[in-house]
């Protein structure tokens, strides 16, 4: 655990925009204002946290060359370490091979911002498919859910999920989609090609209550299934970059059992 003093952890905590953790436990956080991603070494459960990670993506201020990120957000990391961004103001997807920390390469999106298939509106979030070798990606701006194949060639995705306004994105072990949805303040699960899902967390409108979001974010499922969102707060609802200021767990049975929140 960081001790820090408070003003320093809140400025670390106003920076942050997306934190993904592969299957060895490393932790991978994306970091906002100096457009780098920085990851710690394998954790266990009593660990001690460094102030310092290790750049392994981006890090040559903003832009759009392929040694550059602008408004990195969601990430995932392959199992062989291949770190996949969503990059936001770049309207793309792009990968970073392990112990390449020169370029990374577009490998969905790029070609400008739009609502074609070959294009993205502010992606927010990306995970890999491994049963179709493929990207699901939150196409946020274009209110869709779409999906890239990751062979070679490929010039553009198609629709999984359209009319949403989504933002994060997360699979469980039976592969199952959860996509949280800010507009409707809910998330839903859904098998792949199901276009309606079913309600699993939320769902009863925008608020602060154990049982309600303001505008849920990011995703985890772990192996038990239980659902982790993180939310904005209530006074932070109409800002897209301020931090989430809540975080729920959700059993099974779509109860929130725990919150956190910031005082």
């Amino acid at each position: 655990m960081l001790n820090l003093p408070d003003s320093d952890i809140d400025e670390i905590e106003d920076q942050l925009n997306g934190i993904g953790l592969n299957d060895d436990d490393d932790v991978y956080l994306l970091h906002e204002m100096s457009k780098l991603m920085v990851n710690q070494i394998n954790i266990p459960a009593d660990a001690k946290w460094s102030h310092n990670g290790v750049t392994v993506s981006g890090g040559n201020r903003k832009g759009g060359a392929t040694n550059q990120l602008n408004y990195p957000y969601g990430l995932f990391v392959d199992d062989d370490q291949t770190v996949v961004i969503a990059d936001y103001w770049n309207n793309r997807i792009i990968q970073w091979k392990i112990g390449d920390t020169t370029n990374g390469q577009a490998v969905a999106g790029g070609n400008g911002q739009g609502n074609g298939l070959n294009q993205f509106q502010w992606p927010t979030d990306v995970l890999i498919d491994k049963d179709t070798d493929s990207f699901i990606i939150c196409d946020h701006g274009n209110r869709r859910v779409v999906r890239w194949s990751r062979r070679s060639g490929t010039t553009q995705g198609e629709i999984l999920i359209d009319n949403i306004y989504c933002w994060g994105l997360a699979m469980d072990e039976q592969r199952y989609l959860y996509v949280s949805d800010r507009e409707k303040h809910e998330v839903r699960r859904y098998q792949l090609g199901e276009k309606n899902g079913t309600l699993v967390a939320s769902g009863n409108g925008q608020c602060c209550g154990l049982n309600q979001f303001s505008s849920p974010t990011y995703l985890f499922v772990d192996r038990q299934q239980n659902l982790y969102v993180s939310d904005y707060s209530e006074k932070n609802k109409g800002g897209l970059q301020n931090p989430p200021k809540r975080f729920c767990r959700f059993s099974k049975c779509s109860k929130c059992v725990q919150s956190l929140k910031k005082g």
